[in-house]
């Protein structure tokens, strides 16, 4: 049994201040496989406070250093691949093939793809020929919570918290507590590339507790969720009392349009499309419209 109580907080492993046991669920066996500690109010308390402590000194930091940062963390991510595939193929069900290629390769596609838009991007760029002395700075937003789904773990870690380091933000990661072992393993990661402590903090805990805590808590600038529509609403509501930004990718499935003059292919790619990750993906295209000529 793999037992991963601790939270990573200010640069640190720690132990949880108002945790209790969670059991993660083998999909392949329907037993539990690791055991890990859930937050409460005083975790998500310390990791927020370490994120907005850090926040001054991030912003200012050079925005080629923190791109630099971003590399150091693709490179530690691809010497660790086969430790990230195994874990998800544990925690979520993926087979091992798809864990290696799509799981592993979603995170490495995102990571390398922020860090080539960000070493063209002007943060700092007159507004226009027409007004040269007047500037437009793109600065980060804040403290930002993450709150990530279960079915693609390195996608949606990666794409959040890859665009949060680049622009300057400082961070908290509440993974799944169905998929947390990836993201525990991301965090060494982090560790690894030398983030300045602060800067990324996790902390294990279901939406009803560290979810629901991190999108009202008065000092997170910035709340983005992926998952399911009640939760977004719920998400939503609790941010507005803080008046934060909010930044929604919810479920739901749609359908594919197959027009009279479509060949075979476009029905085999959806069925396919479908079915990638058995079908638990917010984009699987579950139903079909075709088009009776």
């Amino acid at each position: 049994m793999i037992e991963k109580r601790q939270f990573y907080i200010d640069g640190a492993w720690t132990g949880a201040l108002d945790g209790r046991d969670h059991e993660v669920i083998d999909p392949a066996t329907e037993e539990p496989c690791a055991i890990i500690a859930l937050g409460g109010q005083a975790d998500t308390d310390a990791a927020v406070a370490a994120a907005k402590r850090a926040l001054p000194g991030w912003m200012a930091t050079p925005a080629a250093e923190r791109i630099a940062l971003v590399e150091k963390l693709l490179a530690v991510y691809k010497s660790r691949a086969e430790e990230l595939a195994q874990a998800m193929s544990l925690e979520m069900g993926a087979p091992i093939a798809l864990a290696r290629a799509n799981q592993v390769g979603a995170g490495l596609f995102h990571l390398q793809n922020f860090v080539d838009a960000a070493k063209a991007f002007d943060f700092e760029a007159p507004f226009s020929d027409a007004h040269a002395d007047t500037h437009m700075i793109h600065e980060a937003i804040g403290v930002c919570a993450l709150i990530t789904p279960w079915n693609w773990p390195m996608n949606q870690i990666t794409l959040k918290v890859g665009a949060a380091a680049i622009a300057g933000c400082t961070m908290v990661l509440k993974p799944s507590e169905e998929s947390p072992l990836s993201a525990l393993l991301f965090a060494e990661f982090m560790d690894e590339a030398g983030f300045p402590k602060g800067v990324f903090n996790l902390v294990n805990g279901d939406g009803v507790g560290v979810g629901t805590q991190l999108s009202g808590h008065a000092d997170v600038d910035m709340v983005s969720f992926t998952g399911s529509t009640r939760a977004g609403r719920a998400i939503s509501k609790t941010a507005a009392e803080t008046l934060k930004r909010v930044h929604l990718e919810l479920g739901g499935k749609g359908a594919n349009l197959i027009f009279a003059d479509a060949d075979d292919t476009a029905v085999k790619r959806g069925v396919m499309h479908m079915m990638q990750n058995s079908g638990q993906s917010c984009n699987a295209p579950s139903r079909m419209m075709v088009e009776a000529p």
